[in-house]
């Protein structure tokens, strides 16, 4: 029985009262009378469980209240990912609400802002004002500008649209404010919808969903420990996710070999066993090269692709790829895109729905399911032998041909030989009783083609055999406590919640057509009219009926003339440049800190005529008025800052990278007039509800029909947005077991189909900690830490996605030590939740959320290209030596003025951004915090020895460091960390630089180093480029 610290101390409690008491008797008489004068030290403390704000390892806390005053917090030894573990952020995590003073006494955090403020158009100063008139004066600017800017028809097509105004937020929210957050913009029109995700793992689900049908991890943090082989790439796991490498080194222990790529000589790099120097922004090339290294060598599990991939497909005849211009066939010179027709399968004929009475999609029959047109399965052609050219793996052989060790060296600047170590090492977990795990972060995703280094991982995956099984897949190590959850709920421009589809006029003007075009032909989405139903019927309650297409007219819809990229993150600033967004909400984020080439995004921001911001701590956002170079008087933009409730003074759920969705328990109240941000959505809901009432405006039916009552007794309850989210039968009111039960009929509700079953006991369904995702117990029967019974991992409590994959294709598993699901005495046994159609015999739909039911190496949902290909970043110091191409050819918003685009002669070195363990992203708490900038006051500027010889630069010295869009000084850390590189026969210098700092705190202060990236995006997932760019630097005299 595993006991812990807390336990133990409990039990010795109950000890000291039995029998075995008089082991301790021993003492003297008067230390038992002073023992027995002073008062137990927990006496009258309440003790609950929280969820760390951090990253996304989801540690769980311990948090201690006495009188209603957080006294402790620790770290939770209960809790399977962290046992009792907290980085120094989490550590810390008590001063976001008081501070020690000199002479040792505690009192409330003097920064922390309480009561909702003001200020007016060009002041220099915050007013405070109460919660009503803040209320009524913000709803008075949304009606203003909505019904300013509301498009009701473009080109023929309902729209309902409101263009004036842009919402960002949710990453640090709890699931629940963050999936009302999404609903509460688009139930004003508002399409221009965006969250953390967009600017750090937007391109994770932009990669692996083409290739999976999913995109999110598909394993969790404690099965790393279950890895022969660990790839850590674009991330430096030991500083940014400190518990999570407990599992990497017991892995370790068992004899694992951990790969460290990386720019930087990092901490983790210090621990790993083999480590690679890799130019920023050359991945591809590193990936290209060991996928040529794998095929050549015929290193592949050749019975998983065969079963479980698309590589025996054969593709249509007019494919190709031209390594001279970089462009692959369907290139539209003019729209400077592709038609992805081009890169479609060869068939033999389609198959169509059989919705007779009895069968799998009689359902579509039912009174109340609207009319739509059924999708025709198309039967693919495949060379099982694999030798016809046209197969996937052929075409794959011969792209990637050209990824020679030679000419990766010449690119990425790793030495040959420990370029050929990594990939022979790696590579060996192509065997069926190995398994390889790729670690990576934003050194993958933030590029232009971020979504393709993502792709790329998937493909050297799945090629071999890693996807599916325990100790493989690939791991995204997210960075914001619930970017996960954020991603999920749907608060982003593309997205409903649940990863559907959110309406276009362009592809979706009508219900029918909607469904017609995203109801895939089979698989597990041919159920999706039952999750988009559902869905409306919750949005709009008993104003949705089967008559009126479920109110669907009333959603707002991305113009016909645009794409969904048109109203992400980087274009939001450029429509408040040119005045087309005048009204902004940032709900716990930071743009004007973390947006790419700020000074753009503070100017930008200059334009509106209001704000809101809801958070703990004036932000750059907040304040990007008196930001050091703008003049507060000439700006007129008036800003309103909402107190939020910091993470142990509300309720709500949160999930971690591995997707358990886990409860956070309320310590203690807000302090002052601070509230949840579920209240202040609801608050403002209903000032805004209210004067459509009243006086009408601009398509007042979609305020009005939509379902915002979230009460019990009344009163704002957020137990009752979770039954919404979960799932209801209509009629009976009565909680859905999980998303099996949904129907398309207009009979049951649901706000988020995959999160169905998280909230589900009806007999308890007032108690949360009575619910599938607050369960604790660390019952693992198999070892390989899949803890079944902890907490709720979506989709229906499954650890390890695409786990039929960890069996051949009659269900015998490939490693008979690491079972996860096998087919035995005629039915499946399932150590894991099956991730597949359990109820049927063994056959090869692995990936039944693809409409192949099969994953993809060759993928055609890509935007820039079906096999990932190298280009070179946007500002680069070296040509393409792969293609003629140079830079992604549909990279985003690189013609926008504003970018400014720099050379190598200019700017000679290369910049890479990251983070350090002491900090966090924009900084806005760990800089409040001051233990932590005790530990790391400043920013600083990572440079080689041999770049501070060649420029007089000292050790600790302030440099200068500049592009064209911006300029900064920060601190020199010379280092034997960084070190020159050679690529293709040149010397290039490579620079790094922590992106936490700016100036809106007291406490460690400076510029913002985000003023120098570029805001150009990827073209799937419209990430900036925060991870290779260029800069000129000198020392400060």
């Amino acid at each position: 029985m595993e006991l812990s610290r807390r336990s133990f101390f409990k039990r010795s409690l109950l000890a000291a009262g039995s029998g075995s008491a008089v082991a301790f008797a021993s003492g003297s008489a008067r230390a038992e009378a002073d023992c027995l004068k002073k008062p137990y030290k927990l006496e009258s403390v309440k003790e609950v469980t929280n969820i760390c704000c951090y990253c996304s390892g989801g540690c769980g806390t311990i948090c201690s209240s006495r009188n209603g005053e957080l006294i402790n917090l620790e770290g939770d030894p209960d809790h399977p990912v962290n046992l009792g573990g907290l980085c120094p952020k989490g550590a810390a995590m008590w001063g976001l609400r008081n501070i020690v003073n000199p002479d040792r006494t505690v009192s409330a955090h003097p920064d922390r802002v309480i009561y909702p403020m003001v200020r007016r158009p060009g002041s220099t100063k915050w007013e405070r004002i109460s919660w009503d008139q803040a209320a009524k004066e913000i709803a008075r600017h949304v009606k203003k500008t909505r019904d300013a800017s509301f498009v009701e028809t473009e080109d023929g097509v309902t729209v309902n649209r409101c263009d004036g105004i842009a919402s960002l937020g949710a990453a640090q929210l709890n699931n629940e404010e963050g999936w009302l957050v999404q609903k509460f913009a688009r139930s004003l029109g508002i399409v221009a919808i965006d969250n953390q995700t967009r600017v750090c793992h937007s391109s994770t689900v932009a990669g692996l969903a083409p290739s999976f049908g999913r995109g999110s991890m598909t394993s969790h943090w404690c099965d790393f420990a279950n890895s022969d082989v660990i790839l850590t790439i674009g991330s430096n796991n030991v500083e940014n996710h400190p518990l999570s490498s407990r599992w990497v080194e017991r892995a370790q222990d068992r004899g694992a070999t951990w790969i460290v790529v990386d720019p930087r000589y990092s901490r983790s790099a210090a621990q790993a066993d083999i480590y690679g120097r890799l130019r920023p922004g050359t991945d591809i090339a590193f990936f290209g090269g060991m996928i040529n290294y794998i095929l050549q060598n015929e290193l592949y599990h050749k019975d998983y692709i065969l079963s479980y991939t698309n590589a025996a497909c054969l593709l249509r005849d007019d494919y190709k790829f031209d390594p001279d211009t970089g462009l692959f066939s369907g290139w539209d010179p003019v729209k400077q895109k592709y038609d992805n027709e081009f890169w479609g399968y060869d068939s033999d004929k389609k198959q169509l729905w059989n919705t007779a009475e009895g069968t799998a999609f009689a359902w579509v029959n039912k009174p109340g399911t609207p009319k739509f047109k059924t999708p025709a399965l198309k039967v693919l052609k495949r060379d099982e032998t694999l030798q016809d050219p046209r197969c996937v793996l052929n075409v794959m052989k011969a792209h990637y041909a050209r990824y020679t060790p030679e000419m990766v060296e010449r690119i990425t600047g790793m030495d040959h030989d420990v370029l050929l170590k990594i990939w022979q090492t790696y590579a060996a977990t192509g065997r069926p009783d190995k398994a390889g795990s790729i670690l990576y972060a934003l050194g993958q995703t933030q590029h232009t083609y971020g979504s393709q280094n993502c792709r790329i991982m998937c493909v050297v995956q799945l090629l071999l055999g890693n996807v599916g099984i325990a100790g493989g897949g690939i791991n995204a190590l997210r960075g914001e406590p619930n970017v996960q959850g954020s991603t999920d709920v749907g608060a982003s421009v593309h997205q409903a919640p649940g990863y559907l589809s959110w309406p276009t006029g362009k592809s979706h003007p009508t219900l029918a057509d909607y469904l017609s075009v995203e109801t895939y032909a089979a698989g597990y989405y041919s159920n999706k009219p039952k999750f988009w139903v559902s869905a409306l019927k919750e949005w709009f309650g008993d104003n949705a009926t089967v008559e009126n297409d479920y109110c669907y007219d009333l959603l707002p819809k991305i113009s016909p003339r645009y794409d969904y990229a048109h109203y992400s993150t980087i274009m939001t600033f450029n429509q408040m440049r040119d005045e087309r967004i005048k009204g902004y909400f940032c709900w716990g984020m930071n743009p004007a800190h973390s947006t790419p080439n700020a000074k753009h995004a503070r100017n930008s921001m200059a334009k509106l005529d209001w704000l809101v911001v809801t958070d703990w701590f004036f932000t750059e956002t907040a304040d990007f008025w008196r930001a050091p170079d703008m003049k507060p008087e000439e700006v007129k933009t008036e800003c309103y800052f909402l107190p939020a409730a910091l993470i142990y003074e509300k309720t709500g759920s949160i999930n971690n990278s591995g997707r358990w969705i886990q409860w956070r328990e309320k310590s203690v109240e807000p302090p002052g007039e601070a509230k949840p941000d579920f209240d202040q959505l609801l608050l403002l809901w209903r000032e805004i509800r209210a004067l459509y009432e009243k006086e009408g405006g601009a398509c007042p039916d979609q305020i009005l029909k939509t379902n915002m009552d979230y009460t019990i007794d009344g009163k704002p309850d957020i137990r009752a947005l979770c039954w919404a989210m979960n799932g209801y039968d209509v009629k009976t009111r009565k909680l859905i077991p999980s998303y099996g039960s949904l129907q398309a009929d207009g009979s049951t509700a649901c706000g988020i189909w995959i999160f169905s079953g998280y909230y589900n006991n009806e007999a308890t369904k007032m108690d949360p900690m009575k619910q599938p995702m607050t369960r604790r117990s660390k019952d693992d029967p198999t070892g390989l830490g899949l803890f079944p019974q902890w907490s709720f991992a979506w989709p229906a409590n499954r650890r390890i996605l695409y786990n039929r994959a960890s069996a051949d294709e009659n269900g015998k598993p490939w490693n008979p030590d690491r079972v996860l699901v096998e087919w035995k005495d005629g039915k499946w046994l399932q150590n894991d939740v099956g991730d597949f159609v359990t109820a049927a015999p063994p056959d090869r739909n692995a990936f039944f959320m693809t409409w192949e039911q099969q994953a993809r190496l060759f993928a055609y949902p890509m935007g820039d290209g079906p096999l990932p290909e190298h280009f070179e970043p946007h500002e680069t110091p070296v040509k393409n030596l792969l293609n003629g191409a140079g830079g992604n050819p549909c990279a985003l918003f690189t013609k926008d003025p504003s970018v400014k685009r720099g050379n190598a002669k200019d700017y000679p070195y290369v910049v890479t951004t990251y983070s350090v363990v002491e900090h966090w992203q924009s900084g806005t708490q760990t800089r409040n915090i001051p233990w932590l900038n005790e530990l790391i006051p400043c920013n600083f500027i990572e440079i080689s020895e041999e770049l501070a010889k060649e420029k007089g630069i000292q050790n600790g010295q302030m440099v200068r460091v500049w592009n064209n869009r911006g300029d900064v000084k920060v601190a020199a850390m010379v280092t034997k960390r960084m070190k020159p590189m050679m690529i293709d026969g040149k010397v290039t210098h490579v620079v790094g630089m922590p992106h936490h700092f700016s100036w809106a705190t007291k406490f460690a202060t400076g510029d913002n180093v985000n003023d120098l990236t570029p805001n150009v995006g990827d073209p799937n997932s419209w990430i900036p480029e925060y991870k290779a760019f260029l800069v000129n630097l000198e020392p400060v005299a």
